[in-house]
């Protein structure tokens, strides 16, 4: 058995980029409940408005069903009394049952940023645990700095994290806080950390800076630990912690480690996801386990294996952690690709049919097109080869420009003309820009006799330039994703004229959003 503590809404939002209200800090809080996470470390009361707004909230308005919740704080200052410090009030007045500390471990800290003497340092530890212990706290104490502190000086290292175990301290978690360790390095310091002090029950913690902080939490789990710390989806300071979305499968599925119940590992996909939607960060497609990609498959040897085969070129059922497989379409598939995506959409065709259409997207993607990315095109390239039509729209013209007023604003207008059941429609329609004017004016032609087109958003927008050199003439791609707030698709442009390539994924991202409507 291994306790997974999570430590995103504390560490994690030490990252770049990251800033959580407290609302948005509660949502997290369920999701790793749901999740099954052991411990949910809250954050460091009295020291951030914030995270003392948290735990009131906290104690009120969450009912957590497998987590505890974990104030975070440090050890009583220098040459000061533990019971007098404001600091240690703060923790007991957040009425968690769990306390996290940090203390140091590094003598090099303790002498040069404590500027106090390794004596005290040690009487620092002793003093805080005794004094929360007694305040009928289960205590944790985050061993700061450690294999850098026992690489330096072993020995004062070892006293540390002896005197938390004497002291009370549940658990002293080993920490790689510069995150320079390697695999070898971080199991060779646990193991002799627990041959020096048996009684005590260890924690590993680590930090990505080399590279590694997955692979040093299972090397310290081999050693002997018993508590893993980390974030969800890599968050924190610097490259970021140890990533529990690959740590918890790796655990359970790889080395039958028991941590979180297997039946919730299953959530782990969605909860990475939607998590990553409230830090507002989007997650790397071919992040592992979790990534859009992680289960994807371009090359044709690959998706022809797995038309018979499942597990030919997949580490495990991307089921087990709540992900699908994905056929991707490019020019380096074959036919078995396109057989296999096309049924993925409910279209069924032959293999004359599917090696037209595996010739087609050669064609495109020799052309800057790139089919992999833009799932709405592929099914358009699919259903124009078995002789269909789409009968929601045909266009006559469209023109768009950009003005810019005198009081500094500038409002893009698009005028479109189409043909819709047989009807002349024109339409006109002022955004943002020239992307923007386009898809209202076109949404505005099709309404009347499609009302369910205002349903559909364009939800991301990105445009590059394939041939730099060209300079202005270049040609250029556009990839947008569009949604009618159920699922997403992409769509693809390209064109010498960035309207027009703008304007083709525009209209078919419409297209399929009508074929997804009606």
């Amino acid at each position: 058995m291994v306790e997974i503590y999570d430590t995103t809404l504390r560490d994690g939002t030490q990252r770049e980029g990251i800033s959580l209200t407290v609302e948005e800090k509660l949502k997290v809080a369920v999701l790793l409940d749901e999740l099954g996470v052991h411990y949910i470390e809250g954050g460091w009361p009295g020291a951030l408005p914030k995270d003392t707004e948290f735990f009131a909230r906290a104690e009120k308005e969450l009912d957590l069903e497998n987590a505890t919740l974990v104030a975070f704080g440090s050890t009583r200052r220098a040459d000061t009394d533990a019971a007098s410090d404001p600091q240690l009030q703060a923790l007991l007045e957040a009425n968690t049952d769990v306390i996290c500390i940090v203390a140091k471990s590094w003598d090099y800290h303790v002498t040069e940023a404590l500027r106090t003497s390794l004596d005290e340092g040690v009487a620092m530890v002793t003093d805080t645990v005794t004094f929360l212990r007694n305040e009928g706290k289960r205590v944790f104490v985050d061993a700061e700095h450690y294999f850098d502190g026992y690489k330096q000086s072993p020995e004062y290292a070892l006293r540390v994290v002896r005197a938390a175990s004497e002291a009370g301290a549940e658990r002293v978690i080993l920490c790689d806080t510069n995150g320079g360790g390697l695999p070898s390095e971080i199991s060779t310091a646990v193991a002799a950390t627990k041959a020096a002090v048996p009684n005590a029950d260890l924690g590993i913690h680590t930090h990505n800076d080399s590279g590694c902080a997955v692979a040093n939490t299972l090397a310290g789990v081999r050693a002997g630990v018993v508590q893993v710390q980390g974030c969800v989806n890599g968050y924190g300071e610097r490259t970021g912690n140890a990533d529990l979305c690959t740590v918890v499968p790796d655990l359970v599925l790889k080395l039958g480690v028991e941590a979180i119940p297997k039946e919730r590992l299953t959530r782990l996909t969605t909860i990475s996801h939607l998590i990553a939607d409230l830090v507002n960060i989007t997650i790397d497609p071919h992040h592992p386990y979790v990534g859009t990609s992680a289960f994807a498959h371009k090359a044709g040897l690959h998706t022809s294996a797995l038309a018979r085969r499942r597990d030919a070129y997949e580490h495990i059922s991307p089921a087990e952690v709540g992900n699908t497989t994905r056929m991707v379409v490019s020019e380096m598939a074959g036919r078995s690709t396109v057989l296999g995506k096309a049924r993925e959409q409910g279209l069924d065709l032959d293999d004359e049919t599917a090696a037209a259409i595996l010739a087609t997207v050669k064609d495109l993607e020799a052309r800057g097109y790139q089919i992999e990315a833009a799932d709405g095109t592929f099914e358009l390239i699919v259903r124009r080869a078995t002789g269909w039509e789409q009968p929601f729209f045909e266009l006559e013209s469209y023109r768009v420009f950009t003005e810019r007023r005198a009081d500094g604003q500038v409002v893009a207008e698009a005028t479109i003309k189409v043909h819709v059941k047989g009807e002349r429609v024109v339409a006109t329609a002022e955004g943002d820009g020239p992307v923007n004017a386009l898809d209202r004016a076109l949404r505005q032609a099709l309404a009347s006799t499609f009302p369910d087109v205002e349903l559909l958003r364009l939800t991301d927008y990105r445009v590059r330039v394939l041939d730099p050199a060209a300079g202005t003439a270049a040609v250029t791609r556009v990839l947008l994703e569009m949604s009618d707030g159920k699922q997403a698709w992409g769509t693809i442009g390209v064109h010498e004229n960035i309207i027009e390539a703008s304007w083709e994924a525009v209209a078919d991202g419409v297209v399929i959003g009508l074929l997804r409507l009606i």
